[in-house]
């Protein structure tokens, strides 16, 4: 699906071809119908033209009723062609337009979603290296998709009609052909090539300036496009965000950063404005020239030589009306067309991103040094890093950080400590396969699932049941284990709502204050029971009993993990009891991370002691051992 036509394609000789060809050949039915439908049309508008205009001929003895059941009969085609015909295609169309887009959005749904964290990579682009990352993916799937699946079946509709147009019209106007005076050599095929030609000549001159509006119609639909998707992806961010906004007073900088956005839009739209506008003009007089001028001229010369009557002058000039109409499909589609391009042109370049990333490596390589090894080794042995170097985009760039072996038991648990903007959470980045460029061995047991937690909890708008069994699926947890894992982590009391969406019309991200969150990180660790946990300043929303709190309850019920933090704390938290959580601590200074196990920590009752003021001693008692002395 990376070029127009295969995009175009892909659904009809997908899984579900049967049900897209089926509902395209019920399309191109019903269009084959309208089109013969259209040739009625024009017969019966002949009928009650030369009824009206031989109203008062002696030989016409019942005129009005005449006229009545020519009216009668040119309703009824107007309600078989428009109302019957051509409803029941669009609803067909449609039906075809929502199952293509939701093949389309599960296709791309499933590519970005793999366990190749496609949708990661593909946003780690770099201008640079000449590989752009698409801007506004959620646009992408969702509008553009939408946009280019109606237009592509409006697209095709507008195609089959003027097949079926020409074969039905052009029949017509073979067969109620007659001669031209002066073009007595064609025969009885005069009005007929007259017809033909007018159209061949009218609608090829108009379309290929259709064509010159057409494609500055796309430059813009793409421009505003880009303009909308920025405007709203600041706009999503920024709500995401509402908070810290609030907490600076940043509403003036988000207001101004806000309006430059909508500039773009707005100068974009007003070009886009002008360009539609005068293309409307160009259509409606281009319609009623051909409808009215064109159409008539062919047959003209034939009726004022008395070598076509009325009725037939009437008839052929209105089928040749129909057959340019149906002809000028291609302009009457030309925004449309405009807007499938730049749609189609969106999509595609989101197909390309998904596929340029199947291989990450290979993919950072082409701007940088990328080469990360991973693999795996008996459980016993842990987590191994062995020569790990991590740098930025560059074939050039110096490391940032590195280790030389770093080694994690089963069971250790190790935090990472340095100064802000060391690399702690690159280094956990690297050990996940996020980290882009670099090089260095990862080693992980083999049959250990693994969890990430990161500070900032965003919670999806989904049951209380689904938030606790991510990243799995509810069905692989029961009622009554997930009601345990809520119990231990301290949310015993949101129980009774795990089948609820919301509580009180507010969905649970809402609901939930920021240390609720992370103790629910805690309900799906112990849930999922992972061996490898990595924390990425996940206790950052919580006082110091809560961080205790936290780590006891992992400590509790994982007793098998094996726990890599970053923290920005000095010193580790300690249980209770004074017992350290931790067993070993990387320090990254310098560049370079290191790791020794923690000294042995003093009795928790001799460390109070020790830190405890000193009493201010009694002047009398000090006075009294100055004498002695």
């Amino acid at each position: 699906m990376r070029t127009f036509w295969g995009l175009m394609r892909a659904y009809w000789f997908s899984d579900r071809w049967k049900e897209a060809w089926t509902l395209t050949i019920v399309i191109a039915l019903l269009t084959a119908l309208s089109s013969k439908a259209g040739v009625w049309f024009a017969v019966a508008l002949g009928e009650l033209g030369n009824s009206i205009a031989f109203l008062h001929d002696a030989a016409n003895t019942h005129p009005l009723q005449t006229i009545l059941t020519n009216a009668g009969i040119l309703v009824l085609l107007v309600v078989l062609k428009d109302a019957g015909l051509t409803g029941v295609r669009n609803l067909v169309s449609t039906t075809l337009h929502r199952k293509w887009r939701g093949w389309l959005n599960n296709q791309f749904n499933r590519a970005l979603l793999d366990g190749n964290h496609t949708h990661f990579h593909a946003q780690h682009g770099s201008v640079a290296g000449g590989i752009v990352a698409p801007d506004n993916i959620d646009q992408r799937i969702q509008e553009s998709i939408k946009d280019m699946t109606g237009g592509a079946i409006g697209l095709a509709m507008g195609v089959l009609g003027v097949t079926t147009s020409l074969y039905f019209i052009g029949e017509n106007l073979i067969g109620s052909s007659v001669e031209v005076k002066g073009l007595e050599f064609l025969g009885s095929y005069g009005t007929a090539v007259l017809a033909f030609l007018a159209v061949a000549t009218y609608v090829p001159l108009n379309t290929w300036i259709a064509i010159k509006l057409g494609r500055l119609l796309e430059r813009l639909n793409v421009r505003m496009q880009q303009a909308e998707g920025s405007y709203r992806s600041e706009l999503t961010t920024f709500l995401r965000r509402s908070f810290h906004v609030a907490a600076s007073h940043g509403e003036g900088v988000q207001k101004s950063m806000h309006d430059r956005l909508y500039v773009d839009i707005d100068k974009t739209w007003g070009r886009l404005n002008i360009v539609n506008t005068s293309y409307t003009s160009f259509e409606l007089i281009y319609n009623f020239v051909g409808a009215r001028i064109v159409a008539y001229a062919p047959g003209l010369v034939s009726f004022i030589h008395n070598r076509l009557d009325y009725k037939g002058y009437i008839t052929g000039s209105e089928m040749v009306a129909q057959l340019i109409s149906q002809c000028s499909w291609f302009i009457h589609v030309m925004p449309a067309i405009a807007t499938l391009r730049a749609n189609s042109q969106r999509v595609t370049e989101l197909a390309d991103a998904i596929e340029n990333v199947q291989h990450p490596r290979e993919f950072y390589q082409q701007t940088g040094r990328s080469d990360f090894s991973y693999g795996s080794q008996n459980p016993v042995f842990g987590l191994s890093i062995q020569k790990l170097e991590l740098a930025h985009q560059g074939e050039d760039a110096t490391p940032f950080l590195s280790a030389a072996n770093l080694r994690f038991r089963r069971g250790e648990w190790t935090f990472l400590k340095g100064e802000s903007g060391c690399g702690k959470t690159s280094l956990i980045k690297a050990i996940n396969g996020l980290w882009p460029y670099g090089r260095g061995t990862i080693v992980f047991p083999e049959g250990v699932t693994s969890f990430y937690a990161a500070q900032e909890v965003k919670l999806q708008q989904v049951s209380l049941k689904q938030l606790v069994c991510l990243p799995g699926s509810e069905s692989d947890h029961s009622d009554t284990q997930v009601a345990a894992a809520l119990h231990k982590a301290g949310l015993g009391d949101f129980i009774g709502h795990l089948a609820d969406e919301s509580r009180e019309g507010k969905i649970w991200d809402q609901v939930l204050s920021g240390g609720q969150k992370q103790k629910l990180v805690v309900a799906r660790i112990i849930l999922q029971q992972p061996g490898l946990l990595f924390l990425d300043e996940a206790t950052g929303a919580l006082d110091p009993e809560g961080k205790i709190a936290f780590h006891q309850a992992i400590k509790d019920n994982c007793p098998n993990v094996t726990v890599i933090s970053v923290m920005h704390e000095a010193v580790a938290p300690r249980s209770l009891s004074g017992e350290e959580f931790y067993h070993s601590v990387v320090s990254i200074a310098d560049g370079v991370a290191t790791k020794k196990p923690l000294a042995p920590s003093l009795p928790r009752e001799l460390t109070t002691i020790l830190t405890q003021p000193r009493p201010v001693e009694d002047k009398w008692l000090r006075f009294r051992r100055l004498k002695q002395k």
